[in-house]
């Protein structure tokens, strides 16, 4: 679940292409310099075959658009490289535990003197495959029991069952994910799933039962996702305590959904990037395709990051979004935007900004959050070189606001009111980098712009997740 995000759960993403093989550089037996040898280094060379043995349920005709490229190579190196990338597209598929690749030179009656052939060796993975690991979410652990056959008609299609059980969320999922051949990029997914879910700063409990489709294709430099969601959502009270406002939301709803996301991610790493940036734009429109909840939801995130001399990072980041009723309906606090905690504005307690009722929150229609953080290295640099380099002193700026908006004042008036009441936030502390899993966050924060209902977390504050202002 986002940060700042509506309340409504997702589903874990369970279709999307696993890239746990990593492709390293190809192990090639040591050149012997004879004379042929030379004629091949000096002179073109002509692919005349390219063989895969080893496969099973896989079917040639999708493998022929990863390696094709290997035909248009015209010298020894040249022939290597292009072996090389299509060993890292096949595994890229995530069919297969292993892709060796052997270059010799043509045999057989027909072969040219400077005709060679190459060989991929491959291993399938089984038929199906089980998992069992730990996921960290915003400020939650989850324990993640999967059930997956990684190809399951021969041509990388994936099928998987998972279950997730953790401290505020359980949910159950069954996922179907298509690639399209050649171009891997491009696919289509389609999930079931069941997500239970407790927010206890709201003393609310929902669950979701829904269907979801979606196609993924790149453009350009862009990634674009469109979606079709349904949902029968299930809102309840948490605790018996909980406030008024929160028993009126209560109840039963259908939501279709079409939604439509725009990513450009140049950042080498999501977990704690030294370069690039990152601009994902959201767009949500429920109610035009059934269903009882009608709004339009649009929100954005920015992050630019830059390196600085002695090895240090200057990253900046903006987060922002509007949520607008559509008929006399009012918006749903599952679909409301929540901000504050360890991982977007700090020094406030989790989702405890903005709207509340009897100590309970609601979140808003609009929000914007901002923040400024430079990463070091560890006074001193102990561990260098080694587990060291996972650890990063932090110095941080945050500031954001979160409200309702009278949609009938116009533009100027919503500016007026965002850039009202700004709680912000500074601090310094210690990040850890967990691969590219996750990352923990142990700050030292002085809340400031403090607002009548909100909850600080004056001092030490610990914060584990995936993404962070």
């Amino acid at each position: 679940m986002g940060t700042v995000h509506a309340r409504s759960l997702d589903p874990m993403p369970m279709h999307g292409p696993e890239l746990g093989v990593q492709a390293d550089d190809i192990d090639l037996p040591e050149p012997e310099h004879d004379a042929k040898q030379e004629v091949l280094e000096n002179k073109e060379v002509i692919v005349q075959r390219v063989h895969v043995d080893g496969l099973g349920r896989t079917k040639e005709d999708i493998l022929s658009y990863e390696i094709a490229d290997v035909f248009k190579a015209k010298s020894l190196i040249d022939v290597m490289k292009k072996s090389h990338e299509a060993r890292q597209k096949l595994l890229r598929m995530g069919i297969f535990r292993k892709v060796e690749v052997v270059i010799d030179t043509s045999q057989g009656a027909d072969a040219l003197p400077n005709g060679l052939d190459v060989t991929f060796e491959v291993k399938e993975l089984r038929r199906m495959t089980g998992s069992y690991n730990t996921m960290v979410g915003n400020n939650e652990g989850s324990m993640v029991l999967g059930l997956k056959l990684p190809n399951a008609f021969g041509r990388a299609e994936k099928l998987t069952f998972q279950f997730s059980y953790g401290t505020k969320e359980t949910s159950y999922g069954l996922s179907f994910f298509k690639p399209q051949p050649g171009n891997f990029e491009r696919n289509f997914a389609v999930n079931l799933y069941k997500v239970t879910g407790q927010f206890p700063w709201s003393s609310l409990r929902e669950t979701d039962r829904g269907i979801s489709t979606e196609v993924s294709f790149p453009v350009w430099w862009t990634n674009h996702t469109l979606k079709w969601e349904g949902a029968w959502r299930e809102l309840g009270c948490l605790a018996r305590t909980a406030s008024f406002a929160v028993r009126e939301e209560s109840g039963h709803s259908l939501k279709s959904s079409l939604s439509h996301a725009m990513v450009i991610d140049t950042r080498q790493s999501s977990i704690l990037p030294k370069k690039g940036g990152l601009l994902k734009i959201n767009q949500e429109l429920a109610g035009y395709t059934g269903g009882d909840v009608s709004y339009l939801k649009e929100d954005f995130e920015i992050q630019l990051n830059r390196r600085l001399p002695w090895d240090s990072i200057l990253s900046t980041s903006l987060w922002g979004g509007m949520l607008l009723p559509i008929g006399d309906k009012p918006t749903s606090i599952a679909d409301r935007f929540y901000l504050g905690g360890p991982t977007s504005v700090r020094g406030f307690s989790m989702y405890s900004i903005g709207p509340q009722s009897e100590g309970d929150y609601l979140g808003g229609e609009a929000y914007w959050a901002g923040g400024v953080h430079l990463y070091t290295p560890l006074p001193f640099r102990p561990g260098r070189g080694g587990f060291g380099d996972l650890f990063r002193t932090h110095f941080f700026l945050n500031a954001g606001n979160l409200c309702n908006l009278n949609y009938g004042e116009g533009p100027r008036a919503h500016l007026k009111k965002l850039a009202e009441c700004i709680r912000w936030s500074y601090g310094a502390g210690i990040v850890l980098r967990l691969g590219n899993i996750a990352r923990l966050e142990l700050n030292y924060c002085i809340p400031m712009g403090v607002q009548t209902g909100d909850r600080i977390c004056d001092g030490v504050q610990f914060g584990a997740g995936i993404r962070f202002l």
